[in-house]
């Protein structure tokens, strides 16, 4: 029989006073009637998203691959937090080899709150995930009945109902009455080997560029034993003489540094001197095309994780970013 797995991470949609709270049996328990489809819930943590780290979110990725283990399941639905689902969908992304859809989703209103959106999200996310029309575009957003990629997909409000978008190509469907609906496919990598993803010793940090800013955060992350580094630059890609220097300095020492940019959309361009994107890149950092601070630092953990090798790790991040500008 067609089955959909549902985990259940915790978040505002498993929410009461202020802690997630409920199990994914209370989840499904205030579905809003048959979706047409059996559902098997499993619990992986319960914890508002801005608790996770990097291995909570490596354990999301396995348990999504185990219950595509089972040839009945048709799709996997993960309830989380909104604060960085655009980090656990992306990671599952990086290592999603499988036809069938993975489909995260959550809530901006707790379950306690009377107008809580979670009930209507979880069963849009169920419907994405059990459409045939969703097989092949790999893990996706769904939220407020819109339906993203994990790649290029961020949480661009606060409170707000509809909370994601992706600034550089927008939704790819929705969900309404009518069933789901696709305009585009969006273009899937080659997934990395999650068994070989280890993340002992891997330290990924984002640095903050901005008028004035000097050398102290890159040093004290270095020197705390980062191996990555993501440059949160102005603009397209700049930063000053200063952090330059820095950049150059702990690329030799065996850092990969990436460069994204704190502006809304757009790719991280070379386009100036003096401290600019050119001498960034000239220095050994590795734009990212259209992925933020926050994706960014997921890529870079899941190459270090699986390549270690500095060198390897820049030229594999530097292979894939190419792409994003065609998000």
């Amino acid at each position: 029989m067609r089955k959909v797995v549902v985990l259940s991470t915790g978040g505002t949609i498993a929410t009461r006073r202020g802690v997630a709270h409920d199990s994914v049996s209370a989840l499904l328990g205030r579905l809003p009637g048959d979706l047409g489809v059996k559902l098997e819930g499993v619990d992986v943590f319960c914890l508002g998203s801005y608790l996770l780290t990097p291995e909570d979110m490596r354990e999301v990725a396995r348990q999504a691959r185990a219950a595509l283990g089972d040839d009945d399941v048709v799709g996997v639905v993960v309830t989380h937090g909104t604060d960085s689902m655009e980090e656990t969908a992306f990671l599952t992304e990086l290592f999603h080899a499988d036809a069938r859809p993975v489909v995260f989703t959550g809530a901006q209103r707790p379950a306690d709150a009377t107008d809580s959106d979670g009930p209507r999200n979880l069963a849009d996310a169920v419907t994405v995930a059990a459409a045939t029309t969703s097989r092949e575009r790999g893990v996706l957003v769904a939220f407020d009945g819109q339906i993203f990629p994990a790649r290029g997909t961020r949480k661009t409000h606060t409170l707000a109902p509809a909370a994601f978008s992706a600034p550089d190509g927008g939704a790819i469907g929705r969900v309404g009455q009518g069933g789901v609906e696709f305009s585009a496919t969006p273009e899937r990598w080659p997934a990395l080997d999650l068994d070989t993803f280890d993340l002992d010793g891997v330290r990924v940090d984002v640095v903050a560029c901005y008028p004035g800013a000097d050398t102290v955060a890159l040093d004290a992350v270095a020197a705390a034993g980062a191996t990555g580094i993501v440059l949160e630059t102005t603009g397209a890609g700049n930063a000053n003489p200063d952090i330059r220097d820095a950049v150059a300095r702990l690329t030799r020492s065996g850092v990969v540094v990436a460069l994204s940019t704190r502006v809304h959309a757009g790719p991280v361009a070379e386009l100036y001197r003096n401290g600019g994107g050119l001498d960034l890149v000239e220095a050994g950092a590795v734009p990212t095309g259209n992925l933020r601070p926050s994706q960014a630092r997921v890529l870079l953990t899941a190459l270090l994780g699986c390549h270690r090798d500095p060198v390897q790790t820049a030229e594999r991040l530097r292979s894939r970013t190419r792409l994003t500008e065609r998000i």
